[in-house]
């Protein structure tokens, strides 16, 4: 099966001209897709409702939508009847298969004073695969510093390895007469990281390697699909003030997978062809 994650920015491409359209034929014919920054009712494309485009650009897909906070900017009353215009900011997933039970896990952050700060999240979705019942994560961190990136992924790795203990969404849905959804222990993490490989954060996900056997696969870390084999690691954003400097461009998307989806890990390729965000996508082949 193929997943795809996306930052797509609003809807604007490197040229800074909104185009979605550009950026669902870059993700079209996954089996999974993961984006980031995902807006409705956002001035800074005219208030457009990216949810039900993308949905309408594609109709065969089942989809989540997890905003992280929800903004008032132009609610009014008209003709006695009261209007909720509110800016929304999240992640989305859409799955060719049905989507199980999805939850959207809102991430620690630290008011600030002098730089945006945006309650971040991980859109969690259980959808059924070849390999069966299987979490998907789309996520998007905190571009601001580290400190705020380390924090969020030790409280998402807590909620990821309770899983199975906790029952994710609901559980003991049998009280209703509904059969109880399963607890999958294997899940693929993909989204804007913000952060570089050998970062601090990077480790909290994926560990420490050791000196002599490099990373273990153990329960407790993730594997980066990008360090197997056939792996991309190519930079995921550009820097737009200067697309020509490649020195300036960062892997700060990933792909990260349950090591026991570690040998399913055919591919993870960079499309270094798309232009419709600043970020390109990331594609992982699971076999």
């Amino acid at each position: 099966m193929k997943c795809v994650s996306y930052n797509i920015q609003f809807g604007f491409g490197q040229d800074a001209r909104f185009d979605l359209e550009r950026i669902i034929d870059a993700v079209r014919g996954a089996d999974v897709i993961c984006l980031q920054e995902v807006t409705r009712n956002s001035p800074m494309n005219e208030g457009r409702d990216l949810v039900a485009d993308i949905r309408s650009l594609l109709p065969d897909y089942f989809a989540a939508y997890g905003p992280n906070f929800e903004a008032e900017i132009a609610s009014h009353v008209k003709d006695g009847k009261a209007a909720d215009v509110r800016l929304q900011f999240g992640n989305m997933i859409l799955s060719k298969t049905p989507i199980l039970l999805s939850r959207n896990l809102l991430l620690p952050r630290t008011r600030s004073y002098d730089k945006v700060n945006l309650q971040r999240g991980a859109l969690e979705a259980m959808i059924d695969t070849p390999f069966g019942p299987v979490r998907f994560y789309s996520l998007h961190l905190d571009h601001r510093g580290a400190d705020e990136r380390a924090a969020q992924l030790r409280f998402l790795m807590e909620r990821m390895l309770s899983y199975t203990l906790e029952g994710g969404a609901i559980s003991g849905i049998s009280e209703m007469g509904f059969p109880e959804p399963p607890t999958p222990e294997a899940y693929v993490l993909m989204g804007d990281f913000n952060m570089l490989e050998g970062s601090p954060e990077y480790h909290i996900v994926a560990g420490m390697p050791d000196h002599e056997f490099g990373t273990p696969l153990v329960a407790r870390y993730a594997v980066d699909a990008a360090l197997c084999e056939g792996g991309d690691k190519r930079p995921t954003c550009v820097n737009l003030e200067d697309p020509a400097d490649t020195s300036m461009h960062k892997r700060i998307d990933y792909c990260f997978v349950h090591p026991l989806l570690a040998s399913k890990v055919k591919s993870c390729r960079v499309d270094t062809e798309a232009v419709g965000s600043d970020h390109r996508p990331l594609w992982v082949e699971l076999g």
